[in-house]
């Protein structure tokens, strides 16, 4: 046998036999509970700037980038940018194709350092709520001639809201590629995890995701990516849709 057609097999019963470890995926979930009360997230940067996201869910991101090649990103929610750094560096990388970051409110500082950085010329910026009805037709104006898209949402972690993001954006997904919804992981968190936020369990991305894949049936979840990180902040948020 091929090599490493051998070495993707035997990664592939690594992913099967951890998929059916219920009690390691119990300590994953104490692991992030424990971990959140540190603000685990805050502590990582990409190319200088910070990306608040967990390491093991930038792996899956690039995985996902690198197999899909999208010509188009499109991410609800900036902060300081490093995420959509992040994603215009793969997009370098495969040699084609822009990030679009629509943010509420982007930061004068924050602004100033991405439009500064190396990577902007694979970055466009668009301030307003992501579900506004005319930021919501500008993106798709702007996706119109693009052949593979990915949406990306981690904004608003309310159930409204991210339940109205999905609405609006899930159709442009291209089959075969991914809307991931970071932050379903709140639902597991413990009750008032986050007292100045609106969102707890019960109200969050993961209520949105689950009522969105009750009433459709074009995306379903790829559990082998949950399977493989165990810790991550998108339990169930990595949704696939599937090929026409």
């Amino acid at each position: 046998m091929d090599k490493i057609k051998q070495f993707r097999l035997e990664v592939a019963d690594n992913i099967r036999s951890l998929s059916k470890d219920t009690e390691l995926r119990k300590q994953s979930f104490d692991w992030l509970r424990a971990a959140g009360k540190h603000r685990y997230s805050y502590n990582f940067e990409w190319m200088g700037r910070p990306i608040i996201q967990f390491p093991q869910d930038m792996i899956a991101m690039q995985e996902i980038i690198w197999r899909t090649r999208p010509d188009l990103i499109i991410e609800t929610g900036i902060a300081h940018g490093g995420s959509l750094v992040f994603y215009a560096s793969m997009l370098e990388l495969t040699g084609q194709g822009t990030v679009i970051g629509i943010d509420i409110d982007i930061r004068e500082h924050n602004r100033r350092e991405i439009e500064m950085h190396p990577m902007y010329h694979r970055i466009e910026m668009i301030e307003g709520s992501s579900i506004d009805p005319d930021i919501v037709q500008l993106v798709h104006e702007k996706a119109g001639n693009h052949k593979s898209i990915m949406v990306i949402l981690d904004s608003n972690h309310t159930h409204a809201h991210v339940a109205s993001e999905i609405q609006a954006y899930s159709h442009l997904v291209s089959p075969g590629n991914y809307m991931v919804v970071f932050d379903t992981a709140i639902e597991y968190m413990d009750p008032g995890s986050f007292p100045d936020r609106p969102w707890d369990i019960g109200n969050n991305p993961m209520t949105a995701v689950r009522e969105f894949l009750q009433n459709n049936s074009d995306f379903s979840v790829d559990e082998q990516i949950e399977a493989k990180l165990l810790i991550t902040v998108a339990p169930g948020g990595y949704l696939i849709r599937n090929p026409a």
